[in-house]
């Protein structure tokens, strides 16, 4: 997939939510998911005086979008990262304090439209689902090796699938036989192993198993959990941060974050409410914003979509 045929989810609105933030002189913004750089390259366009930090895993994501971005020249610094070492990534550049922050989490559309990555159950392939595919263990090794009470664990965990020992048992009995190692027999034998009622709902039997996988494999939850709560440290007073979510469970862990830095933490009844009590986030969004119909209907996969944003209100006090 060509970067220019990327299309971004739910852009205008990301940009109207960072607005405030990045127009005035010598902003700095951070995309930590650059993937095909729709985000990034809009971000550049319509803040002419922002300099853009862009973070992605995936060595093939950076060199795509390094083309796309190129017009820009040094207005952006593209890294090899994982989203939760942007505070190590900001130091080495000497940038202290940031005006914006965006999270497009989930898979990129390139991931999923290269057919060799094997993270789409539509279409035969090995069976990675790394995002950098120069570390870490691939989804095959972990259908392989992982004990049947751990993988049952990961497909109720990541995939809330009601069916997992039933999966479970069928992967169990197929791997002793033989190895897995491609996408086209894991799909057959989630298909085969689902009674019929479940098969009627929700889509292709396989989503919820290979979303597990995929979360799993890249320790997305965990990597999450660890990266909101330092973007947010990053951010400067008046600050904001844009977080695009695609299943329940990343957006709950945004929701938690942005609700702890919103709350009141004094004890009740303190007559008046110390500075360390008061909030250091003001939400900017009523619950999480959606993308409209006629964005879905453009494209497909916004339709999953969460947008939540929050801006940096006060400083942290010891």
């Amino acid at each position: 997939m060509s970067a220019s045929r990327h299309v971004p989810v739910m852009l205008q609105r990301c940009l109207d939510l960072l607005a405030p933030a990045l127009e005035g002189p010598d902003a700095v913004v951070v995309d930590c998911t650059l993937g095909l750089g729709g985000h990034s390259e809009a971000l550049l366009e319509r803040f002419p005086d922002a300099r853009l930090v862009a973070l992605d895993r995936d060595k093939e994501a950076l060199r795509l979008s390094g083309e796309r971005l190129a017009p820009h020249g040094e207005r952006s610094t593209l890294v090899h990262a994982v989203y939760d070492e942007l505070p190590e990534v900001l130091h080495r550049l000497g940038i202290a304090r940031v005006q914006g922050v965006l999270f497009d989490l989930g898979v990129s559309s390139m991931q999923l439209d290269e057919a060799d990555r094997g993270f789409a159950y539509a279409q035969d392939a090995p069976l990675d689902m790394r995002m950098d595919q120069t570390t870490g263990v691939s989804a095959a090794e972990v259908l392989n090796t992982y004990p049947p009470g751990e993988l049952v664990r990961i497909l109720r965990a990541y995939g809330e699938e009601k069916q997992a020992k039933r999966i479970v048992g069928a992967i169990v009995r197929e791997r002793e036989k033989e190895p897995f190692s491609t996408s086209a027999r894991l799909v057959e034998l989630i298909r085969d192993a689902l009674p019929q009622a479940a098969k009627r709902t929700g889509g292709n039997p396989a989503k919820r198993t290979f979303q597990a996988l995929r979360i799993e494999v890249n320790g997305e939850l965990s990597v999450l959990e660890r990266a909101i709560p330092a973007a947010v440290r990053t951010l400067d007073v008046g600050g904001r941060i844009a977080v695009l979510s695609y299943h329940s469970l990343e957006d709950r862990l945004v929701k938690q974050v942005f609700a702890a830095g919103a709350a009141i933490t004094a004890p009740s009844g303190l007559p008046v409410v110390p500075e360390r009590y008061q909030p250091r986030l003001k939400l900017l969004t009523r619950g999480a914003e959606l993308p409209t119909e006629e964005e879905i209907a453009e494209n497909r996969r916004a339709a999953p979509a969460r947008l939540r944003g929050a801006q940096r209100i006060r400083e942290d006090v010891e």
